[in-house]
């Protein structure tokens, strides 16, 4: 007869957290699903074909590079992290970001929202008050 022994869960694992009444799932952002993705994707190269055209310049490299990257960003095709619960072996996969500001909604809005509790934090609450 065997007894099987349970490893204790760490704190902090997936194991060592109370059951949670209405349990948190984590949904992967699906840019490819959306209107604007599917914008860009199917008419940026004629936008930059027509702009160069009809100006007769090209457009600027970095805004050719901020459409290649707003493509790219979130696609599991282009990069990803596989993360994994050492305690119960359950995956996610989180899809790398483009990290642009100019024209990517998805991390324009990270950077905000980052920024905004950056100055709402009480460690720099003085650094804002006229002098």
């Amino acid at each position: 007869m065997s007894i099987a022994r349970q490893r204790p869960a760490r704190a902090g694992s997936c194991a060592a957290r109370p059951a949670h009444p209405r349990p948190l799932r984590y949904e992967r952002h699906r840019p490819e699903q959306t209107t604007l993705y599917r914008l860009v994707q199917q008419h940026a190269a004629h936008f930059i074909a027509h702009t160069a055209a009809s100006t007769g310049a090209e457009l600027p490299r970095f805004i050719k590079d901020e459409f290649d990257a707003f493509l790219e960003c979130g696609i599991l095709a282009h990069g990803f992290l596989r993360l994994r619960c050492g305690d119960c072996g359950h995956d996610k996969l989180l899809a790398f970001s483009c990290k642009r500001r100019g024209f990517c909604p998805s991390c324009g809005a990270r950077r905000m929202s980052q920024t905004a509790a950056h100055l709402v934090d009480p460690n720099c609450a003085g650094a804002f008050t006229p002098a």
